[in-house]
């Protein structure tokens, strides 16, 4: 098979998935569960992507999960992105150190 073919079916799929929610929805949604709903998508699709990568990242559970730990609390206190990553990529680096971790 061609490469080209390949990129018309992914060029096609790609252009349905973002093209048929404005086909099909024409009218303003009401519904104040379905808007809610909609709304936390973008949020659940970006936690199922992240949290795996987040604890397969290093290696070793213990180490991801020191710096999911780090990365949660600072996050909490509302620091800046650059601080919360930095942080808890330090965190998991330093605990790597400790014996039998």
């Amino acid at each position: 098979m061609s490469i080209w073919l390949y990129i018309l079916v992914m060029a096609g799929v790609t252009y349905l998935i973002r093209m048929l929610p404005f086909a099909f929805f024409t009218k303003k949604i009401k519904s104040v569960f379905v808007r809610s709903f909609l709304y936390y998508i973008p949020y659940a699709v970006l936690a199922a992507m992240t949290i795996p990568a987040i604890f397969f990242s290093t290696g070793n559970f213990i180490t991801s999960a020191a710096g999911t730990v780090a990365a949660l609390v600072l996050a909490y206190f509302k620091l800046p992105l650059i601080v919360v990553a930095l942080a808890a990529s330090l965190t998991a680096y330093g605990v790597s150190f400790i014996p039998g971790v």
